[in-house]
């Protein structure tokens, strides 16, 4: 029996020969090839960073898809559907005859098989998504007619037409300084804000923070609400702003006080 329990011992603790130890690949960042979306299956400026090919006989493919402000893919399908998972950005889904929906930083898509469908980004936001699509005899997509301008911007099904209300930035900007406005969209919400560096929940923090340290109340009022729509809550803004009474100065942290009062007395 003392023989027997040490034959068992020394099967569970070493591995057994004929199984060969799998081969771990690590794609590291920065090294992955980035191309163009080809114009013929996108509108607009598009980026795919293919981020896992699969290897015979996995089926599965992953990339990261960045679109530009406005840029969309065409209509199309997938055998064996897809999956989206939106890391930076706001953009915008539509099955065919389906109401336009809008998507952001977290959202999860999934799109069943055969279903024609575009994605994209949104009208005045840039927008990236990981793509994970699986192959059915080879194939992950069929390709159909581009979205139109008029298809992108119009209908979501119910006779209700898409948003079309100016910016934040245009609204504050576009009488005066046109080109400031579309260049806050385009570069600081549409580019900066969607680099998948950070979170649009840690780019407000630090844009928060910043703006209390530097005494800009008019902009915090605007931001503070932004951090409450990315995430943050009441508790940690506030824990913050007492942070930064210490580094910044209290008049600049009791000055914030006064407009976080303000901005959280209106929201949920």
């Amino acid at each position: 029996m003392k023989h027997l329990l040490t034959a068992l011992l020394v099967l569970i603790m070493v591995p057994p020969v004929f199984a060969a130890e799998a081969d771990l690949s690590i794609s590291r960042v920065g090294t992955r090839t980035v191309a163009p979306g080809p114009a013929e299956h996108f509108t607009g400026k598009v980026q795919v960073e293919i981020l896992q090919a699969p290897v015979t006989p996995e089926r599965t493919s992953t990339g990261s898809v960045h679109f530009d402000a406005g840029a969309r893919t065409a209509w199309h399908t997938h055998p064996l559907g897809q999956t989206l998972i939106v890391t930076a950005g706001v953009g915008r889904v539509q099955v065919f005859g389906g109401p336009l929906q809008e998507i952001k930083v977290g959202d999860v898509v999934h799109i069943p098989p055969g279903v024609k469908h575009w994605h994209g980004a949104a009208a005045t936001s840039a927008m990236t998504h990981t793509a994970v699509t699986e192959a059915s005899d080879g194939k992950t997509v069929d390709w159909l007619e581009p979205v139109s301008d008029a298809q992108y911007a119009a209908s979501k099904g119910n006779g209700e037409t898409a948003s079309t209300e100016p910016s934040r930035a245009q609204r504050l900007l576009g009488d005066v300084a046109p080109k400031l406005a579309q260049l806050t969209d385009d570069v600081l919400f549409g580019d900066v804000w969607a680099r998948p560096g950070l979170s649009r929940r840690d780019r407000s923090l630090v844009t928060v923070s910043a703006l209390i340290a530097m005494n800009r109340p008019e902009q915090l009022r605007s931001h503070l609400k932004l951090a409450l729509d990315n995430g943050l809550s009441k508790d940690e803004l506030a824990e913050a702003l007492t942070q930064l009474a210490f580094y910044a100065g209290w008049p600049s942290a009791v000055s914030a006080a006064g407009v976080a009062r303000e901005v959280f007395v209106n929201q949920p």
